[in-house]
């Protein structure tokens, strides 16, 4: 996958019509992608590409997102493959990797997913199971960080072995480290050593569904 300044030198190159030969800057793509340019900034230093900003801007200009991350034609893709693999995008839902998210905007998309990804995802058969949402807050760091999009498997529920799962508490849709204790209540634990581990009984725990991907894998 391209860097993400690779990314963004596209992206420029991709505008450059829109600013009549005045000369593109960095601040000019994150208020483009809508991204603070403290975040941009953040993300630039650490090379942590803003799948969902992306996604959306690929959209507005009808561009391939494959093309963007990997250099890929939709007609390679196409002619190695002659298929395309889809999971849904809920663009506007948030799970928390910090003090608690949630929306009541159910609108999604269709988003295409490179090839590879498909065995990360659990294999072609699991795709149907799979929901992509975004990532707020920075309790999970660095496991996963403000605005990564991940994966979703809503079929894998079960607790037993552990994970990290999407879970609704009242306080909210959260992305956590859940693991069972040996007198039934549950830890959900953040990966930032800065937050504490809370315990909840399973009844006030609804596990949406295990996260199996960052486009890439989840330990």
């Amino acid at each position: 996958m391209k860097s993400f300044l690779d990314i963004v030198e596209e992206i420029k190159s991709i505008v450059s019509t829109e600013f009549n030969g005045k000369k593109i800057y960095d601040k000019d793509v994150a208020d483009i992608l809508g991204i603070s340019q403290m975040n941009f900034a953040t993300m630039k230093k650490r090379n942590k590409v803003p799948f969902g900003e992306l996604l959306d801007f690929c959209a507005l200009k009808s561009i391939s997102i494959n093309w963007l991350l990997y250099g890929q034609s939709p007609e390679s893709l196409v002619a190695a493959t002659n298929r395309f693999f889809m999971v849904r995008y809920f663009g506007q839902i948030s799970a928390s990797a910090g003090g608690g998210a949630d929306s009541d905007d159910v609108e999604n998309q269709m988003i295409q997913i490179p090839q590879e990804f498909v065995m990360m995802l659990g294999g072609e058969r699991e795709l149907k199971n799979i929901e992509a949402i975004n990532v707020t807050g920075d309790s999970m760091e660095p496991t996963f960080s403000y605005n990564d999009v991940v994966f979703v498997n809503r079929a894998k529920t079960d607790l037993a072995r552990g994970g990290i799962f999407t879970i609704r508490t009242e306080a909210g849709l959260f992305i956590k480290r859940v693991q069972k204790r040996l007198d039934g209540r549950v830890d959900i634990i953040s990966d930032n050593p800065v937050y504490s581990t809370q315990t909840l009984h399973q009844s006030e725990i609804e596990v949406i569904g295990r996260v199996v991907s960052r486009f890439g894998s989840v330990d």
